[in-house]
């Protein structure tokens, strides 16, 4: 039974790939259109999928932990990454303890917590497996335009200046934290399991959360992006932008992994560019 599903599945691939660029188009809308009205359907409170979102997100740090304690490696895995992931983290942290502290606060600890012991293993315990000549995208590269950008867009709530150019420069670092793991996988062509299943976790949390403030936008007809007399003209566009931009930079790679589970094979390979 196993075979059959395996076969038929890795039939539609080969079908799938067969096609013009137009019809895949249409195939991958309308896979991200159905996956939202389930989401929809399953969920009464969208704000949920962010709550899932995290979770996701811990449970690939979790594969990390395995990784590093099990096999003794980390070959593959970006430094960049997990120091800007620990970056948003940190100062989402500390927003959050004084905009909202609730549940998201914890969640938002541990992962800063696993993700910094992550970080502390690859400096410290297993450097010499870390392939630093592939991982040479520069932080401040990445950190200096969400920052000024943070300085400009930003919530306009009731908390004070910086809290909320701190909180939008999260979301703005957030999106594009993944960059230097993608590169390096990119140049290494082939990528083991841990570090696979880490990435695809990546891609799973941030569709649950560019799937909230899609829902969000269609059930306000539009009116959620600018909610009038607010001043979030430019804010809220900018959340869901950054979700987007987020999610297409995660696609690719989510597509490549699930083939390769497809056809069975226990290395991820990514075409050449």
């Amino acid at each position: 039974m196993g075979r059959k599903r395996g076969s038929a599945v890795n039939k539609l691939f080969i079908w799938v790939r067969k096609q013009s660029m137009k019809v895949k188009i249409f195939l991958a809308v309308a896979s991200v259109l159905s996956c939202l009205i389930v989401l929809r359907l399953l969920a009464k409170d969208t704000t949920q999928f962010f709550v899932a979102s995290e979770f996701v997100h811990a449970a690939g740090i979790i594969l990390l932990i395995y990784k590093l304690t099990k096999q003794k490696t980390c070959s593959g895995l970006s430094l960049q990454t997990q120091e800007l992931t620990a970056i948003f983290l940190a100062v989402r942290l500390c927003c959050s303890l004084t905009m909202e502290n609730d549940i998201h606060t914890f969640l938002d600890f541990a992962t800063l917590a696993s993700t910094l012991w992550v970080v502390y293993m690859i400096r410290c315990k297993l450097q010499a497996t870390y392939n630093e000549d592939l991982d040479d995208i520069q932080k401040y590269y990445l950190v200096v335009p969400c920052v000024i950008l943070a300085m400009f867009i930003y919530p306009h709530t009731h908390h004070c200046y910086l809290s909320k150019v701190m909180w939008a420069f999260c979301v703005y670092l957030e999106a594009i934290a993944v960059l230097p793991q993608l590169t390096m996988m990119q140049k290494t062509k082939m990528i083991e399991p841990s570090t696979a299943r880490y990435v695809f976790a990546l891609g799973v949390a941030r569709f649950l959360g560019c799937a909230h403030w899609i829902i969000q936008v269609y059930e306000s007809a539009g009116a959620y992006l600018f909610l009038l007399g607010t001043g979030y003209y430019l804010w809220l566009p900018a959340v869901l932008l950054a979700e987007v931009v987020q999610s297409f930079i995660l696609a690719d790679f989510c597509y490549y992994y699930v083939k390769s589970l497809v056809n069975g094979q226990l290395l991820v390979s990514l075409p050449p560019v």
